[in-house]
């Protein structure tokens, strides 16, 4: 009999799949608050209060440990670094999702595994 990981366990590998993948996608962007070195995921909308965000590409970026950690996220800044990238329209449309609460279900944490890892070679 195959082992199920736990529902948790498999939402905390997910982010830290996906997490990795944003660092990677932005190590050579800056910070999008402050232009520093990306050490961190951060999110503009908070992955623990905005679920349905949680593992969209616009709404996490590249952040520095002083903006993500120290600063709450630098979001003054974070939203011009967003606008900036993306354009207004589309900030536009992530703020108007930003409220919803979305439960995961294990098909969909599975696909952003596989999607979001790297290609073992």
């Amino acid at each position: 009999m195959m082992k199920v990981t736990p529902l948790p366990k498999l939402l905390k590998k997910t982010q830290d799949v996906f997490n990795k993948w944003i660092r990677e996608r932005d190590r050579n962007k800056g910070c999008i608050s402050c232009g520093g070195n990306v050490d961190h995921a951060g999110h503009y909308f908070s992955q623990g209060h905005h679920s349905a965000l949680r593992f969209n590409e616009v709404n996490t970026n590249g952040q520095c440990i002083s903006c993500n950690t120290f600063k709450h996220g630098n979001l003054i800044n974070y939203r011009k670094g967003l606008v900036r990238i993306y354009g207004e329209e589309k900030v536009l449309m992530l703020e108007n999702v930003g409220s919803k609460l979305k439960k995961w279900s294990r098909f969909e944490l599975e696909w952003i595994i596989i999607n979001y890892s790297p290609i073992k070679k």
